[in-house]
């Protein structure tokens, strides 16, 4: 499936709004970091970047030459815009300045905004941009945050700078890191559809007997939003649920919801007691603002006029050349769709929130005292990291998607054995604990099924043990914002 045309032309990203982007999540990532210019050669700052994209982003390629591995805190880190890689990846000067000399600042902005996925054309059958055509898989990096390594470089030269540690920021009651616990609420009926179907298929009228008689007189197992609660609720985590509005198949085939939110919401919210939900946007609403408005319009009704919740698209369902500027313009305090379908790990290279680049929007603004700046191609510029800049880019909060059951063992995904899961999933959750981060989970309600051997309630069992006992703060969407939010009034 094709991308769809870009709304306006692309417009080129200069080196100011590319540092400034950037710096401005650095910001969110550690406490209180006090003033300090940073920039490209030629303004004398306190700590120098080595400038090496080029040309890159006043065009439209959606990839870069291939990064060089150096390595940084025991990891191989592919570091793009590269441009001098016989030199040292960090000079610590006596003089009290730093000097990096790969271009960290491009090649956080080119991981961070997606921009592969903006410019390139790749879709799969879902209109979706496949892990296939990125660069996360053409050089294995996926369950690598990358950015966090580069902003940790960037850490490294500043505290040399000011002669003391930075800090990362903290969650609620001061933990090192967070995990967001989510469900899908796609089925709530359809249980007894695939055994008995194979039942049919094999000529089993016993078991499809029993399979229709259970159908018509029992309880459905997975309509079970009670069951769900309880068993996250035991290991002293929150639920976010998505609920899907929309009950009629896509234009395409696709299904949405086997059920009408408007029958079963008031059993619903009685079954997940106090907690949070959110909108599960079905197919084609990132593209489209009419039905994206519908839906959240009655979602809100729902919800007796509350406004503030967050939001996940069905199927993963991302347009970057329109979703960005759809979420901003409904006003939703986050989304938590961006993580690849097919494998587990980081979209976007980061195990923080961010807020998204917004290419079709003004890129920012600055407070002009804080900036030193000429707009020449290959013209020196430096930022000052000072409290008083303000960047603008999408006003909703992105809160990336790591881990996903289907992924898991889906016939066209992953496939892992149920042995498989934690050991294969335990590398990356180690990288989102080093940095602070948030690990986002998406387990569908239908996998707290007992008869779901592969992606279970024994796999889920398994993950949820593991974070528990790395002390972990479980978190909903509502608390992620506020921590932001928090943060984000010192940083701004």
């Amino acid at each position: 499936m094709p991308a769809p045309a870009f709304p306006s032309p692309p417009q080129p990203v200069s080196a100011e709004t590319r540092l400034a982007y950037v710096l401005r999540h650095f910001r969110l990532a550690y406490e209180n970091v006090p003033d300090i210019s940073i920039g490209y050669a030629g303004t004398q700052p306190q700590l120098e970047i080595a400038e090496g994209a080029g040309e890159f982003f006043s065009q439209t390629n959606p990839y870069p030459a291939a990064p060089n591995r150096r390595e940084w805190l025991g990891q191989s880190v592919p570091f793009f815009f590269d441009a001098e890689p016989w030199k040292p990846l960090l000079e610590l000067l006596p003089s009290g300045q730093s000097r990096i000399n790969a271009d960290i600042i491009s090649g956080a902005f080119y991981l961070l905004s997606g921009w592969q996925e903006y410019y390139s054309e790749e879709r799969d059958q879902h209109g979706r941009f496949p892990y296939s055509a990125s660069v996360q898989h053409t050089y294995g990096f996926v369950t690598l945050p990358v950015v966090n390594y580069y902003f940790d470089v960037l850490k490294t030269a500043v505290e040399h700078i000011l002669g003391h540690s930075l800090k990362p920021c903290t969650w609620l009651n001061g933990a090192k890191w967070a995990a967001f616990i989510t469900h899908d609420i796609d089925n709530l009926y359809s249980a007894w559809k695939a055994p008995a179907k194979a039942a049919f298929q094999r000529r089993d009228w016993p078991s499809l007997a029993r399979q229709l008689w259970q159908h018509f007189t029992e309880k459905d197992a997975w309509d079970n939003l009670e069951e769900v609660q309880q068993t996250v609720a035991s290991y002293g985590a929150k639920s976010t649920f998505f609920f899907l509005p929309e009950h009629r198949k896509a234009a395409n085939g696709t299904p949405n919801a086997d059920y009408k939110l408007r029958k079963v919401w008031q059993k619903a919210v009685a079954a997940i007691g106090n907690s949070e939900t959110g909108l599960h946007a079905s197919i084609g609403t990132d593209k489209l603002h009419l039905q994206l408005k519908s839906e959240g319009d009655l979602l809100q009704q729902f919800k007796k006029g509350d406004k503030d919740f967050g939001i996940r698209f069905h199927y993963l369902g991302w347009e970057p050349r329109i979703t960005p500027t759809l979420l901003s313009l409904h006003g939703y305090s986050y989304d938590s769709t961006l993580g690849f379908a097919e494998h587990f790990g980081f979209r976007n290279s980061y195990c923080l929130p961010f807020y998204p680049f917004n290419f079709s929007a003004s890129p920012f603004t600055v407070n002009p005292p804080q900036v030193t700046i000429q707009l020449l191609h290959n013209a020196p510029v430096s930022f000052t990291l000072g409290p008083r800049n303000s960047i603008q880019t999408s006003t909703f909060l992105e809160i990336p998607l790591n881990v996903m059951d289907a992924t898991l063992h889906h016939p066209r995904y992953l496939q892992l054995e149920p042995k498989e899961i934690l050991p294969a999933l335990t590398p990356m959750f180690q990288e989102i604990e080093r940095f602070g981060g948030v690990c986002t989970v998406l387990w569908h309600n239908e996998n707290f099924d007992p008869a779901n051997e592969n992606t279970g309630p024994r796999q889920f069992a398994e993950i949820m043990e593991y974070l528990r006992s790395r002390a972990v703060a479980f978190v909903n969407g509502t608390d992620i914002v506020g921590e932001i939010t928090k943060q984000r009034s010192t940083a701004s």
